[in-house]
C-alpha cells in the first residue's frame, strides 16, 4: 500500500479506536489479515465454546480455520443440517465467545449491523460472554447515516448475490429505497427473500470489554 494512503487510513483507524474505547469496547489493530488469528487466539481460552456468524471476513482471515482446530468447541453452522440450525443458533447464546464481522463501524465507535434471520445481531447484543468483531478498514464510515448507505449500496447487494436472494438489490446492485432518496433506516423492498429485516446499533456498552473489535489494515468482506 502507498505510504501516504496508509497514513491517512491509520489516522482514521485511530479515531475509531478512540471512539470504541469511549464506548467501553476493546480495540485491537491487525496490520494484515494474517495477523488476525493470533489476536483472536489471545482473546480465547483453550476449551472455550465458540460460535460465529456467517462472515466472509472471518473466512478470509483464517479465523474459521482457527475455530475449527481442536483447541475449541466450535458450534459450526456449516456442519449441521437445516433441521438443526435453529438449535445451534440458540446454543450460541450460551457460548463463551461469539465471532462476527460488522456491516459498518463509525468513527464515533459505533457498530452497525443489519440481519435477516437476526441470530447474529441477537448474539452481538446479548448472550455470549465475549463478542469478537473483525473488520477491514473498508467498513469504517463517518457516522450512522453513512453506515445506512453502506449497507444499502454495498453490504446487502453483495450478500444477496452470495446467497442468491430474489430481491431488488440482487437485480440492480442497490437498495430500492435509494431511488426515491428515502433516508429512513428500515425502508427497502417487499420481497420475502429480503435480508435487511432487523437493525442493531451498538453504542456505549453497559458491560465494559465484552465486545472486542479488531480492525484490519486491509479491505475485507462486504
Amino acid at each position: 500500500m502507498d505510504e501516504n494512503l496508509k497514513s491517512v487510513i491509520l489516522k482514521r483507524i485511530n479515531r475509531v479506536s478512540e471512539g470504541l474505547q469511549k464506548n467501553n469496547m476493546e480495540f485491537y489493530y491487525a496490520e494484515t489479515k494474517e495477523d488476525v488469528p493470533g489476536i483472536v487466539e489471545s482473546l480465547l481460552n483453550e476449551g472455550d465454546i465458540v460460535s460465529s456468524g456467517g462472515s466472509m471476513t472471518l473466512k478470509q482471515c483464517g479465523v474459521i480455520d482457527l475455530l475449527k482446530s481442536n483447541k475449541y468447541k466450535y458450534l459450526d453452522r456449516d456442519a449441521v443440517g437445516i433441521d438443526s440450525i435453529d438449535q445451534l443458533y440458540r446454543a450460541s447464546f450460551s457460548a463463551d465467545a461469539y465471532l462476527s464481522s460488522a456491516n459498518a463501524i463509525t468513527e464515533n465507535g459505533e457498530l452497525y449491523n443489519v440481519d435477516g434471520n437476526s441470530n447474529r445481531i441477537a448474539a452481538i447484543a446479548f448472550g455470549p460472554k465475549s463478542v469478537i468483531i473483525v473488520a477491514g478498514y473498508n467498513k469504517i464510515v463517518k457516522d450512522i447515516y453513512e453506515a445506512q448507505k453502506r449497507v444499502k449500496m454495498v453490504s446487502a447487494p453483495a450478500n444477496v448475490q452470495r446467497l442468491t436472494c430474489a430481491t431488488y438489490c440482487f437485480e440492480s446492485g442497490k437498495c430500492i429505497s435509494l431511488n426515491s432518496g428515502d433516508s429512513e433506516i428500515s425502508t427497502g423492498c417487499n420481497s420475502d427473500a429480503r435480508i435487511c429485516c432487523n437493525y442493531l446499533i451498538s453504542a456505549k456498552q453497559k458491560h465494559k470489554g465484552r465486545i472486542k473489535v479488531i480492525i484490519v489494515g486491509e479491505r475485507l468482506g462486504y
